[in-house]
């Protein structure tokens, strides 16, 4: 059943991306929409990751969470290697956790 649904799930991908490349030449669209296409990706990423950072399946992370993306976003800002990044973010997600806040 697993093997199954990931095949369907493939299928699905290969053609959503075929549909782009043979519609591609068909369907026009407006400058404005031209324009908005880029920021509704970022936007879109953006939803996630702010999910991903502060939801646990369908309950609040609590504090620890947001707090370690928090650093790490902020060391990102600042263009520190993508290893520190990481570090840093998990380390201080662990220390708040150790100290008692979840």
């Amino acid at each position: 059943m697993l093997i199954a649904a990931i095949l369907v799930l493939a299928a699905g991908t290969y053609a959503i991306r075929l549909s782009g490349i043979l519609l591609h030449d068909r369907l026009e669209l407006s400058d404005q929409v031209r324009r908005l296409l880029p920021m509704s990706a970022a936007a879109l990423l953006a939803a996630l990751a702010g999910t991903a950072a502060l939801m646990a399946g369908s309950e609040f992370a609590g504090l620890a969470r947001p707090a370690g993306v928090l650093v790490g976003a902020l060391l990102a800002w600042r263009r520190s290697p993508f290893v520190v990044v990481v570090i840093a973010a998990a380390a201080a997600t662990a220390l708040l956790r150790l100290a008692g806040i979840e």
